[in-house]
């Protein structure tokens, strides 16, 4: 459980005595310029009290409460802002905590709100509670939102938390509410996505939204179901839409996209900020290392013309007051917990000093704690069942004709994430549907790895450029099942052996031979590699993909998301194509070929 309570009474009350100068604080911040986000103020020339975890009086300097023992932090010339709020990303996913908080610690990021989707689908409810043990006790604050489950795959539905253990998860003290429940099926009265959203209204916490898509009577029927955010909006329009709803916005800006820019465009209209946020959606080594959290964001936000003031409070007490957690984190004031960030001008988010739970963790550039490292059992790294080894025939597509073409349809990659249906004539020979790697329709399969231990279905997709070998990964969203696209189907089975080997990967295969590899072998979807060295080997991949003929700017992204039902329209699992906007599998062949 959480420990990030409201103190007992006793506790509370030292801090009311630090307030009168009746004892001693541990940390006096004094002579900077405090952002207040309550009021929108710069405050020049403020002192700070702390007395343990919190704060304890915010104001003119007081010589009382200063005694030789507490350690004084000046700052003056310099702004001091709250620690920064993650309100909606995936950090159950790719990295792990322990990499993820030491580069958080350099960027203000104090809190974190994160989903648990992919630690449900890969390791069942045994494998939340674990994932939520690496994340007590860090030098940062998290919180999670428990996963709605949504999935196109068989397999993956036969074994998804039960109402009950969804219950128990909602009973903690460190979940806000449930993840983002897709409007597609929400709508469609699911009985799953239904059951969860009442009890997590029951519970008195937050239903996230994902509305990719939705609009006009679509929105508004999703949002009575008691949505109260939403991340998906990618134009001004789109966000003004939902912000008259009453919901939440979290603005992206992270691995798999960036609409702030797009949505920025509101900055001039005279409405209320107050429900708008920034968010990363996720966020990847990339982006940890090389330019930063929650301070990029805010930071980025400025550099598009928000008032510094109000881009701040976009990555603070917004995210705070959403999620009900604004009485303790979100902002500088007595009572709250002593979370701020010292940076040297007001438009330049740039963390010199951190403050975390009252303890400096980042003083003058320099980390000053290190996180807590955590080993998960052995089930964890036993997600990867396959319990065979695949050969290229395993990727044959035969047909009953005999015809020298087929119709077919064909996964269309229009971006990084999103896809399309095309129906197109591809050849036959030998009873077997061909790709025509020169028209770049090459060959696309999902591979269930869990439950039905290699189930597979093989179709075709056009827009990866790929002109020869395969690339494969496990870090499949949404689902139990691994991807590999490639335009040798002895590549294929070579990347999908190589990635059981691993307990989990991304592999790129180029003439029989493994070319690039990274390890994911907790669960099958992260990494317990330092932040640096997965960097390396993901660029290794990317680069290699890149000679191989991908288009794709990340091609682990792009097979990842080929299974989730979040993002139309045309997608992939072990049982075959399913299609978003119809919310029905289709058929590979078509007209009966």
């Amino acid at each position: 459980m959480s420990k990030f309570k409201f103190a007992p009474a006793d506790d509370r009350y030292e801090l009311t005595k630090v307030a009168l100068g009746e004892s001693d604080a541990d940390l006096a911040i004094v002579n900077g310029s405090l952002v207040n986000v309550y009021t929108g103020e710069l405050l020049i020339g403020d002192c700070i009290l702390i007395k343990g975890d919190k704060i304890a009086y915010t104001g003119k300097y007081l010589k009382k409460g200063i005694v030789p023992a507490t350690r004084i932090i000046e700052a003056t010339g310099k702004v001091i802002i709250p620690g920064l709020v993650a309100g909606h990303t995936h950090l159950d996913y790719i990295c792990s905590t322990s990499e993820i908080v030491r580069c958080s610690i350099r960027t203000g990021t104090t809190s974190i709100i994160t989903e648990t989707a992919e630690a449900a689908f890969k390791l069942g409810y045994r494998g939340v509670l674990e994932y939520l043990k690496s994340i007590r006790n860090q030098p940062v604050k998290f919180w999670f939102t428990l996963p709605p489950m949504g999935t196109i795959s068989p397999a993956a539905s036969e074994h998804l938390l039960t109402l009950d253990e969804t219950r128990r998860l909602l009973r903690r003290d460190d979940c806000v509410g449930t993840g983002e429940v897709y409007w597609n099926k929400a709508n469609a009265g699911e009985k799953r996505q239904l059951e969860i959203i009442a009890a997590t209204i029951q519970a008195g916490k937050k239903v996230e939204g994902h509305s990719a898509g939705a609009a006009a009577n679509k929105l508004q029927a999703y949002t009575a179901l008691g949505i109260t955010s939403d991340h998906e909006p990618i134009t001004a329009e789109e966000t003004l839409e939902r912000l008259r709803l009453g919901l939440s916005v979290m603005a992206r800006e992270g691995e798999v996209r960036q609409d702030l820019e797009a949505i920025s465009q509101l900055k001039d209209r005279k409405i209320d900020f107050r429900r708008l946020a920034v968010s990363t959606d996720g966020i990847g080594p990339w982006e940890l290392l090389g330019r930063g959290f929650m301070d990029y964001l805010v930071q980025h936000a400025i550099d598009l013309g928000f008032p510094p003031i109000q881009a701040i409070q976009m990555g603070t007490l917004n995210v705070a007051e959403h999620f009900n957690l604004q009485d303790i984190i979100g902002g500088i004031a007595p009572g709250k917990y002593a979370d701020i960030v010292i940076i040297p001008e007001i438009d330049t988010i740039k963390p010199e000093t951190v403050i975390s739970n009252g303890e400096i963790v980042l003083l003058k550039g320099e980390s000053q704690v290190q996180p807590q490292p955590y080993r998960y059992p052995s089930f964890a790294y036993q997600a990867i069942r396959l319990e065979k080894n695949f050969k290229a025939a395993d990727f044959a597509v035969p047909v009953n004709t005999s015809r020298t073409t087929a119709r077919v349809r064909v996964i269309d990659q229009l971006t990084n994430v999103l896809t399309r249906e095309s129906i197109l004539d591809l050849p036959v020979a030998e009873g077997h549907i061909r790709m025509d790697a020169a028209k770049d329709i090459i060959k696309v399969a999902a591979v269930e790895y869990q439950h039905t231990h290699g189930q597979t279905f093989t179709g075709f997709i056009r827009g990866l450029g790929l002109k020869k070998g395969a690339v494969s990964t496990s870090t499949c969203w949404d689902s139990t099942n691994l991807t590999v696209a490639g335009a040798n189907e002895d590549d294929m089975a070579l990347a999908v052996n190589r990635i059981q080997e691993l307990h989990g990967g991304t592999v790129v295969c180029l003439n029989g031979k493994v070319a690039a590899e990274a390890a994911f072998p907790i669960g099958g979807v992260i990494s317990d590699d330092p932040l640096e060295v997965l960097a390396d080997k993901l660029t290794g991949i990317q680069r290699r993909a890149e000679e191989m003929g991908c288009v794709s700017p990340d091609i682990r992204t792009t097979l990842s998301v080929l299974l989730t039902p979040a993002i139309p329209y045309l997608r992939i699992c072990e049982s075959g194509l399913f299609n978003i906007r119809l919310n029905s599998p289709v058929d590979l062949i078509v007209n009966g070929e």
